[in-house]
Protein backbone atom coordinates (compact mmCIF):
# COMPACT_ATOMS: atom_id res chain seq x y z
CA UNK A 1 0.00 0.00 0.00
CA UNK A 2 2.92 2.35 0.85
CA UNK A 3 4.92 1.68 -2.37
CA UNK A 4 1.37 2.43 -4.76
CA UNK A 5 0.73 5.27 -2.62
CA UNK A 6 4.53 6.41 -3.32
CA UNK A 7 4.01 6.40 -6.71
CA UNK A 8 1.37 8.39 -6.33
CA UNK A 9 3.36 11.19 -5.01
CA UNK A 10 5.73 10.66 -7.69
CA UNK A 11 3.93 10.79 -10.35
CA UNK A 12 1.83 14.05 -9.34
CA UNK A 13 5.44 15.38 -8.30
CA UNK A 14 6.58 14.79 -12.03
CA UNK A 15 3.19 16.45 -13.29
CA UNK A 16 3.24 19.38 -11.56
CA UNK A 17 6.41 20.32 -12.73
CA UNK A 18 5.41 19.41 -16.00
CA UNK A 19 2.72 21.57 -15.98
CA UNK A 20 4.74 24.73 -14.47
CA UNK A 21 7.57 24.12 -16.78
CA UNK A 22 5.13 24.44 -19.73
CA UNK A 23 3.33 27.30 -18.46
CA UNK A 24 6.60 29.13 -18.22
CA UNK A 25 7.79 28.89 -21.61
CA UNK A 26 4.48 29.80 -22.68
CA UNK A 27 4.89 33.21 -20.90
CA UNK A 28 8.05 33.60 -23.59
CA UNK A 29 5.62 33.16 -26.95
CA UNK A 30 4.46 36.53 -26.12
CA UNK A 31 7.71 37.82 -27.38
CA UNK A 32 8.88 38.65 -31.08
CA UNK A 33 12.29 38.90 -32.18
CA UNK A 34 12.57 39.30 -36.11
CA UNK A 35 15.09 40.53 -38.93
CA UNK A 36 13.37 42.16 -41.68
CA UNK A 37 12.52 45.02 -44.60
CA UNK A 38 10.09 48.11 -43.13
CA UNK A 39 6.76 47.02 -45.98
CA UNK A 40 4.44 49.71 -44.29
CA UNK A 41 4.89 52.79 -42.15
CA UNK A 42 2.69 55.33 -41.11
CA UNK A 43 4.06 57.59 -37.93
CA UNK A 44 0.40 59.26 -37.62
CA UNK A 45 -1.00 56.44 -36.66
CA UNK A 46 1.88 54.78 -35.03
CA UNK A 47 2.60 51.64 -37.04
CA UNK A 48 4.44 49.81 -39.08
CA UNK A 49 4.61 46.50 -41.07
CA UNK A 50 8.09 44.25 -41.12
CA UNK A 51 7.74 40.66 -42.54
CA UNK A 52 4.11 40.77 -42.92
CA UNK A 53 3.31 41.38 -39.23
CA UNK A 54 2.17 44.95 -38.44
CA UNK A 55 3.53 46.76 -34.78
CA UNK A 56 2.31 49.26 -32.90
CA UNK A 57 4.43 52.00 -31.89
CA UNK A 58 3.75 53.68 -28.24
CA UNK A 59 5.60 56.23 -25.95
CA UNK A 60 7.70 53.20 -24.68
CA UNK A 61 9.04 52.12 -28.08
CA UNK A 62 12.90 52.65 -28.27
CA UNK A 63 14.20 53.52 -32.02
CA UNK A 64 18.17 52.62 -32.44
CA UNK A 65 20.84 52.81 -34.79
CA UNK A 66 23.21 49.43 -35.05
CA UNK A 67 25.44 51.06 -32.75
CA UNK A 68 22.43 50.29 -29.80
CA UNK A 69 22.48 54.28 -29.51
CA UNK A 70 19.31 56.35 -29.62
CA UNK A 71 17.92 57.70 -32.86
CA UNK A 72 14.40 59.55 -33.79
CA UNK A 73 11.66 57.65 -35.49
CA UNK A 74 11.64 59.37 -38.37
CA UNK A 75 14.82 58.47 -39.64
CA UNK A 76 12.65 55.03 -40.29
CA UNK A 77 12.03 54.61 -44.07
CA UNK A 78 9.91 51.99 -46.18
CA UNK A 79 12.65 49.22 -47.05
CA UNK A 80 14.87 49.67 -44.10
CA UNK A 81 16.64 46.89 -42.66
CA UNK A 82 15.32 46.92 -39.29
CA UNK A 83 15.32 44.32 -36.03
CA UNK A 84 12.48 44.50 -34.10
CA UNK A 85 11.24 43.27 -30.48
CA UNK A 86 8.13 43.51 -29.75
CA UNK A 87 5.16 42.01 -26.90
CA UNK A 88 1.78 40.99 -27.85
CA UNK A 89 -0.66 43.10 -25.95
CA UNK A 90 -3.58 41.35 -25.65
CA UNK A 91 -5.68 43.48 -24.54
CA UNK A 92 -5.26 45.49 -27.98
CA UNK A 93 -4.64 42.14 -29.28
CA UNK A 94 -1.41 43.13 -31.60
CA UNK A 95 2.23 43.19 -31.44
CA UNK A 96 3.35 46.39 -29.64
CA UNK A 97 6.88 47.43 -30.55
CA UNK A 98 9.71 47.36 -27.73
CA UNK A 99 12.46 48.07 -29.43
CA UNK A 100 13.84 48.88 -33.20
CA UNK A 101 17.18 48.94 -34.28
CA UNK A 102 18.21 50.65 -37.96
CA UNK A 103 20.44 47.83 -39.29
CA UNK A 104 22.24 49.02 -42.28
CA UNK A 105 21.32 45.61 -44.15
CA UNK A 106 20.42 42.37 -43.85
CA UNK A 107 22.26 40.72 -40.72
CA UNK A 108 23.80 37.33 -41.83
CA UNK A 109 24.03 34.71 -38.97
CA UNK A 110 27.24 34.44 -38.98
CA UNK A 111 27.65 38.43 -38.46
CA UNK A 112 24.67 38.56 -35.52
CA UNK A 113 27.56 38.35 -32.97
CA UNK A 114 28.84 41.90 -34.06
CA UNK A 115 25.32 43.36 -33.07
CA UNK A 116 24.57 42.16 -29.50
CA UNK A 117 20.99 43.17 -29.57
CA UNK A 118 20.44 40.41 -32.14
CA UNK A 119 20.22 36.52 -30.43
Amino acid sequence: MRHKAFKMRISLLFFSVFILSTLALAQDTDTVKLQGRVMQLDLEKNVMIVNERLFVLDSQTSVRDEKDYPITVDRLKLESWVYVEGKNNKAIKKLVAKKIYLLPKYIEKSERRLYPFME
